[in-house]
């Protein structure tokens, strides 16, 4: 089996749950994928962080850094740049916060980001957009350059199209279809 293929039926095992759910964007769905169930074992951060790690490459993304909207994207930018360790190009993780915080630094990006780095924004499930738009409008406020956005998973409900009309490149690992999902 394929890593791309032990990633999908680990999401469908652990991710997927059926019924009547309102998403983040607001709409109805008859399923959900809450990511972190496989994005946080042990399994999902093997499988993401070497199959992110060669979506990058497929891209050509040099990135020296890959985080998004916590909480989200963190253990996929976590997993991906675990996987970079010892490899020719090495990439560092950060977390975008959804609100700066008022102590400390009052920093909204945590962890190794700083001015003029190059990044790829990473998010679980694209829907709308809306979490990635938010990571990379952070990213260049604070002086980043964003290379593309990678997924997880595209619900292929029009965030990914919403992102590429805006001039971001997209790449999912995987999408509801692949996974044998449908909205009836």
């Amino acid at each position: 089996m394929t890593d791309a293929e032990s990633l999908r039926r680990l999401l469908i095992e652990r991710s997927v749950r059926r019924g009547d759910f309102v998403l983040a964007a607001g709409q109805r769905s008859t399923y959900y994928i809450d990511c972190r169930l496989a994005t946080m074992s042990a399994a999902g951060m093997v499988l993401i962080g070497r199959l992110g790690l060669a979506a990058i490459g497929t891209a050509g993304w040099r990135p020296a850094g890959i985080g998004g909207l916590t909480m989200g994207a963190d253990p996929v930018a976590y997993a991906i740049a675990a996987a970079s360790f010892g490899t020719a190009h090495q990439v560092d993780a950060f977390s975008v916060r959804k609100e700066s915080k008022d102590h400390g630094t009052g920093r909204t990006i945590e962890g190794n980001f700083e001015s003029g780095m190059a990044v790829v924004v990473v998010e679980d499930v694209i829907t709308s957009g809306g979490s990635a738009r938010k990571a990379a409008a952070a990213v260049e406020a604070a002086g980043g350059s964003v290379l593309g956005i990678l997924a997880v998973v595209d619900r292929e409900e029009g965030g990914r199209a919403t992102l590429e009309r805006e001039g971001r490149a997209v790449v999912a690992l995987t999408t509801a279809t692949k996974l044998g999902l449908t909205n009836r």
